[in-house]
């Protein structure tokens, strides 16, 4: 079931960024520094890899009660059982995603206009991923949103959203106006080499 998710501190995974450091390791670091919300994003791997390690990261995030969301594969998703799915602009539209996974799971889109927001509210959505807020090397083809819009999609829709691109501890205060409902990291978290402390001062900082 979906209710009250925290999306607080949403980590999205990047095994590039860990540099050959174990990804359980990683993430089980990472939630027992603060992080609430977990996306498992794997691109070039096999179908068959990516179940597996979806399968195995489930067992660390159910062991913490954390939801594990996967990113675009819906098969994958559906397979282990995980909490939910993201979805890109480029991926399936989230209205078929909906009827495909069904109402108890988590449903996010990414959007990087209001129109794309309002759209995905429409279609379904639990929660938007909005960016890329600040220039970001793990995701090259992002858009930019401006703090304004960000500000602006939040209050014109009724379901959370999360800022995404290129947030660290160095400007996660900015986002403070906008009143968001969390952040999404992946470097400022998995590219730190004390990957449990990262968490927790993004954790401090946006629960002060």
């Amino acid at each position: 079931m979906k209710t009250n998710i925290d999306y607080k501190l949403y980590l999205v995974t990047d095994r590039d960024i860990l540099k050959g450091r174990d990804i359980y390791t990683a993430v089980e670091e990472a939630i027992n520094g603060g992080v609430t919300l977990v996306q498992l994003r794997e691109k070039n791997i096999s179908t068959l890899d990516f179940y597996n390690i979806a399968l195995k990261l489930k067992k660390i995030t159910d062991n913490y009660n954390v939801p594990l969301i996967i990113n675009d594969r819906l098969d994958v998703a559906l397979s282990v059982d995980a909490s939910g799915v993201h979805l890109g602009q480029k991926d399936m539209p989230a209205s078929i995603a909906r009827k495909i996974i069904g109402e108890n799971k988590i449903l996010g889109v990414s959007a990087s206009t209001l129109e794309q927001a309002l759209k995905a509210e429409k279609d379904g959505a639990d929660y938007l991923g909005v960016g890329a807020i600040f220039p970001t090397s793990t995701k090259d083809d992002a858009d930019a949103v401006s703090l304004e819009l960000l500000k602006k999609i939040k209050d014109s829709v009724s379901i959370p959203v999360v800022a995404i691109g290129g947030i660290s501890e160095n400007n996660v205060g900015l986002l403070k106006p906008a009143n968001i409902d969390g952040i999404s990291v992946i470097s400022d978290i998995l590219g730190k080499e004390d990957i449990k402390m990262a968490s927790e001062k993004l954790s401090k900082l946006i629960n002060n």
